[in-house]
């Protein structure tokens, strides 16, 4: 379900901005990574799991679990190609969130610009690259990507958020993960299977279909605003 509770110039100049990357066709030199970020949290079984010798037998777990904190989970995925870039963080600071930059930089090392769609979080900045790297090379890694930034209400129009489900879904299911190492365990095999089978998400909705479903005129909002 789509929560748009104002539809201002703002976020229709964000929303066309976003799908005009969308719609640009695959170019290595300009590859385009979506990024979010999903809290885990961190249960340890207090009671072993009662598995059947049968196959086929449910596997049964108390309802009682001891809390051991949170992780955070990184997803970057380059849709056109269906590569994903995962990783496994304490938490999602400014440290954390400049090393996923620098491993995204590694997967294109033949790129000229990445363009990278994420949300506005306040350390989803070039400020934050120059803190943890210094000033000459954290603006050296900034400069090597084109940030598109998606507004508040807007987090639909960010593939990562369908990174994420497949992670969910696939990867973690409803299990419990006592620390970030079996999180880990639990994720890297499955990001690089699913890189292996690299199939691309398809993307369908497209600056016409904004325009038709939310019945705005770009030419006159642009007017409006010059």
């Amino acid at each position: 379900m789509w929560c748009v509770p104002e539809l201002n110039s703002e976020y229709i100049e964000r929303m066309e901005n976003v799908l005009a990357i969308y719609e640009k066709p695959l170019d290595p030199r300009e590859p385009v990574v979506c990024m979010d970020e999903k809290p885990v949290q961190l249960l340890a079984e207090t009671r072993e799991p009662l598995v059947g010798t049968r196959g086929g037998q449910v596997r049964k777990r108390d309802y009682e679990y001891e809390r051991r904190g949170t992780a955070n989970l990184y997803v970057a995925v380059e849709p056109k190609r269906g590569q994903f870039i995962n990783r496994v963080t304490p938490n999602r600071k400014a440290p954390q969130f400049v090393r996923l930059l620098q491993r995204i930089e590694r997967r294109y090392p033949g790129a000229r610009t990445i363009h990278l769609v994420m949300d506005n979080l306040n350390i989803h900045c070039e400020r934050s690259a120059i803190g943890v790297l210094g000033e000459r090379r954290g603006r050296r890694l900034w400069r090597k990507f084109k940030v598109h930034h998606t507004l508040k209400h807007a987090s639909w129009l960010n593939m990562a958020e369908l990174g994420i489900s497949l992670v969910s879904r696939q990867a973690l299911g409803k299990d419990r993960f006592p620390n970030r190492r079996e999180l880990r365990q639990r994720v890297t095999p499955w990001t690089a299977r699913t890189n292996r089978i690299a199939k691309p998400i398809e993307w369908a909705f497209t600056r016409r279909d904004a325009r038709r479903v939310f019945k705005y005129d770009l030419s006159k909002i642009t007017r409006a605003r010059h």
